[in-house]
């Protein structure tokens, strides 16, 4: 066997490296740069495979043929390595569409010309066939176009060889060997083209393709060795098992090598032009993340970043990615959205801040009730007793009004004392202690104790609350809402007017209502009245005064008991106000159903 078919079986041995490194850039296609590199190898491998069977074809139809298919590779390789050169030397932005598109148009005509030679023959002048060597080679005499292609491509390789040279001396020595390998491995098919067209040592076949070989070999070596292309494989394994969060990769150099589409929505303005950047331009306005990165591995850590919309939080964990040796080859930033959790907890520290200054506040309104409230009855007590000891001698009419007063006093009194005890029980927070009451009784008391003020103005107060209709209520709570709708009622009522009571069932809940035939409500007061914390007190029908925070308490106490408060007022003919309290079977539905929930 001729040594041509042992020539051939080499040039296919290089092919398949060619193709194993091709495939190997195509698993790493989110990198620029392995596209490009990808490509370019591929190239190589149209090549070495067309220039095997040139090489053992025995006609010049058949090496026309080979030829054909070692073209569409060779036009466009120089080019496609001259791409590979700027991204993998940091000038990923000079790589642009338009610029791709000018530099592929010598490649174009190259490839054109030599597919439509035997129209015009400026790329071959002639082809024939040479058995010197036991076997037919062609000879080739070249023309115009092919001269052009070579000087061409030989420009880039030269300008390319010089930025990567230039890269060499820069980088630490960690990288320079990457880098040297880089360089011995484009040396290869151009050293041995720049050989054989030199003429300096006579060579009877084209041993360019051979060069694809050194390629191989170098380039196989950098890949498992030392990463040559930037992290990828071990980046994308933890890029998509985190998709939701930003990962952001860096060589130990801290120059950006991948990232995930999740990053884009946290870094502005970060692309695949970015790639080779150093952290220092990546993170230029993120100083805490540009931290974060040089200080290497660390756990994570709450950082607050300028979004696209508004503030956003973060969580931040920086670790080493590491090879089959378990040896540091880069680090991954990994931001997780914590947004939505630190608002939730700044609103929660709010609101417990609130509560905090609402029970400040409420404990220094009890001690000013126990001490501007009680005491002053004590006193008016005391001297009612003395009253009555002295009236003895005076009439039963005189002795009647004093019983009176002193009934009066007496139930005010209670009543302060009732609400006093039910203040210092709620003084550590509010406590609600539901129970089942008659409301018709509840109504009597709070008639009893307002009766002296609708007798004043003659006002007549009906209840048609019928016996026996029980709600589920905090004691105090309800007396407090009643009086106060029916204090309400009486101050804002014309002498000689009517109050009138009435309650109904609607959907296991009791509604009471209390209609006066008053002035009404304005629009402008109906507007903000149930709407406002601490609303002005407005000034009744006889001169009465308050403080403006009756309605407040109806409806906070209102709401406690899980019901709701309402009202109607037409001017000049009066108003109703309504509020809800649920029965005690309802109560329970409610308790039974939250248990139900609890345990599914």
């Amino acid at each position: 066997m001729s040594y041509n078919m042992y020539l051939s079986a080499l040039l296919m041995a290089a092919t398949c490296c060619s193709l194993a490194i091709s495939y190997l850039c195509w698993k790493r296609r989110e990198l620029p740069i392995a596209i490009s590199y990808g490509l370019g190898m591929l190239t190589g491998a149209f090549y070495t495979f067309g220039y095997a069977f040139e090489i053992v074809s025995t006609s010049l139809e058949h090496i026309r043929f080979w030829l054909r298919i070692e073209y569409m590779g060779i036009p466009f390789g120089t080019v496609l390595w001259f791409i590979m050169v700027l991204q993998y030397t940091g000038r990923q932005a000079l790589v642009r569409k338009w610029l791709v598109a000018a530099l592929m148009i010598v490649p174009t005509i190259t490839f054109v010309s030599h597919h439509t030679n035997e129209l015009h023959h400026l790329f071959y002048k002639s082809m024939t066939l040479n058995y010197s060597e036991g076997f037919p080679l062609v000879t080739l005499v070249k023309g115009p176009l092919y001269k052009l292609h070579v000087y061409y491509s030989y420009s880039f390789f030269v300008v390319g060889m010089v930025l990567m040279i230039q890269m060499f001396i820069k980088e630490k020595l960690r990288m320079k060997k990457q880098v040297a390998l880089m360089i011995i491995g484009s040396w290869g098919p151009y050293g041995f083209t720049l050989v054989y067209l030199s003429g300096v040592i006579y060579m009877p076949i084209d041993i360019s393709p051979f060069g694809f070989i050194i390629s191989g070999v170098f380039y196989m070596w950098g890949i498992y060795q030392f990463n040559m292309l930037r992290l990828a494989p071990l980046a994308l394994q933890k890029v998509f098992a985190s998709m939701q969060d930003a990962v952001i990769v860096f060589d130990l150099d801290n120059s950006l090598t991948s990232f995930n589409q999740s990053a884009k929505r946290v870094i502005a303005g970060i692309n695949s032009k970015w790639i080779g950047q150093p952290a220092v331009q990546v993170f230029s306005q993120y100083p805490v993340l540009l931290d974060k990165i040089k200080q290497g591995p660390f756990m994570e850590g709450k950082v607050q970043l300028a979004g696209h919309a508004d503030e956003q939080f973060y969580n931040v964990h920086v670790s080493f990615i590491n090879d089959k040796n378990q040896k540091p080859v880069g680090k991954m930033l990994l931001l997780s959205d914590v947004t939505d959790m630190v608002r939730s907890e700044i609103t929660l520290l709010e609101n417990a801040k609130q509560l905090r200054e609402l029970n400040t506040f409420k404990d220094k309104m009890f001690s000013v009730v126990a001490h501007d409230i009680r005491d002053p009855l004590a006193v008016l007590v005391n001297l009612m007793e003395l009253m009555e000891e002295e009236m003895q001698t005076y009439g039963e009419d005189q002795q009647e009004i004093v019983n009176e007063m002193g009934q009066q006093i007496h139930n005010t009194f209670t009543l302060v004392e009732s609400l006093l005890e039910w203040f210092r029980s709620q003084s550590g927070g509010m406590i609600f202690k539901p129970v089942e009451r008659d409301l018709a009784q509840t109504i009597q008391i709070s008639l009893r104790l307002l009766l002296v003020r609708s007798e004043n103005k003659q006002i007549q107060i009906i209840s048609e609350i019928p016996k026996d209709t029980f709600v589920y209520a905090d004691k105090e709570m309800l007396d407090l809402i009643v009086r106060n709708l029916l204090s309400n009622a009486i101050k804002f009522t014309d002498f000689g007017g009517i109050i009138r009571l009435k309650a109904e069932h609607r959907d296991h809940k009791v509604v009471v209502s209390v209609s006066d035939t008053g002035d009404g409500i304005t629009s402008d007061q109906a507007s903000m009245l149930l709407q406002e914390d601490y609303p002005v007190s407005s000034t009744g029908t006889a001169g009465e005064k308050g403080v403006g925070l009756g309605l407040t308490l109806c409806r906070e106490f209102v709401h406690l008991n899980g019901g709701e408060i309402w009202f109607d007022s037409t001017p000049a003919q009066g108003s109703t106000f309504y509020f809800s309290i649920p029965t005690l079977s309802e109560a329970s539905s409610k308790q039974s159903d939250s248990l139900i929930g609890g345990r599914a």
